[in-house]
């Protein structure tokens, strides 16, 4: 098992952070906390290490990684290009649950990008990541530090449940509190686009930009994906998932199956649990409350659905691909 240093999420200790610093320049996997998911962190200039976060994930090439970095300067370093929009939200954004996607700099390794022209970039919200990234100094790739398709770790314990020993050191700094991976936003288009709905609303993107595309995307995993998150089936927990229009449905389903549980907004039928009505909220718990239903052992998930509305987007897309079979 990985050894696991617990630091201050606030405050976090010099000497953890810059042994994890050490590790991620000599080319190793160090697991650290930022305010959406806990990362799986390489440094992004070094290809030997980042091919061992595919490794390590058991993740398709095709898949790109997102390169964190500690603000705005260090973001236009890895990026070709740094149009007017970037500038804007990386302003009222960053640091925050936002990636964008840049054309690609000449320095970042096309194995990051999975070989495509444009790479993903974000400054994370997090005291533990934004020291790690200054100690290291270097720019971080970074998925989720779980293996690929399965429910993305919130807390230190998830990553070392799901990767073991595949990790060199796992940095605690507490639970996630965004609790979804960021939102992904193409600038490389005509019209900004967003590939994966996350931790930054569609409608927070509206008021900074006006024209804001989205259209649920899903690609197979023998293509090159422009966006990590886009798989058909993701964040996935052992049980089986099923999203029902509302609460009755779930109890008549409840009724006739075994080792089931359910979430609902009001009180569940039988064994679950009752889901906030708040988007945020919501998904803030998503990724939790999928790792208890594994613990729990249930066999089924039923679901009621969420409101139909962007505010719900990000809650939508995870629960989409959790329930694909």
């Amino acid at each position: 098992m990985a050894p696991t240093l617990a630091v201050d999420p606030h405050a976090p200790d010099e000497a953890a952070i810059a042994e994890a610093a050490r590790i991620l320049r000599a080319g190793g996997l160090v697991a650290f906390p930022t305010e959406t998911v806990y990362g799986l962190g390489a440094n992004a200039l070094d290809e030997q290490a980042v091919a061992r976060i595919y490794a390590a994930k058991g993740r398709p090439s095709g898949n790109p990684l997102i390169v964190h970095v500690a603000d705005a300067a260090m973001a236009r370093q890895v990026a070709a290009e740094w149009p007017d929009a970037a500038e804007r939200l990386a302003t009222a954004c960053w640091p925050g649950p936002l990636t964008l996607v840049l054309r690609r700099g000449p320095h970042i390794p096309a194995s990051v990008t999975a070989g495509l022209p444009a790479v993903g970039v974000r400054v994370p919200a997090h005291p533990v990541a934004l020291a790690l990234i200054r100690a290291a100094g270097v720019p971080i790739a970074a998925p989720s530090a779980n293996p690929y398709t399965g429910v993305s770790p919130t807390t230190a314990a998830h990553v070392a449940a799901g990767l073991g020993d595949k990790v060199d050191l796992i940095l605690d700094g507490g639970a996630a509190t965004v609790g979804l991976e960021s939102t992904v936003l193409d600038l490389t288009s005509a019209v900004p686009r967003v590939l994966r709905p996350g931790g930054m609303s569609l409608g927070r993107l509206r008021e900074l930009l006006g024209e804001v595309a989205y259209e649920p995307i899903t690609k197979a995993d023998d293509v090159a994906l422009p966006s990590p998150g886009l798989a058909k089936r993701h964040y996935a927990p052992r049980a089986r998932v099923r999203i029902l229009p509302d609460a009755a449905a779930v109890a008549r389903e409840a009724a006739r199956l075994e080792r089931v549980g359910c979430w609902t907004f009001g009180p569940p039928p039988g064994e679950g649990v009752m889901m906030p009505r708040e988007p945020e909220a919501y998904a803030a718990r998503l990724y939790a409350e999928l790792h208890e239903a594994d613990r729990r052992g249930w066999a089924h998930l039923l679901v009621e659905a969420p409101p139909q509305d962007d505010a719900w987007a990000a809650v939508h897309d995870r629960l989409r691909r959790a329930a694909s079979s």
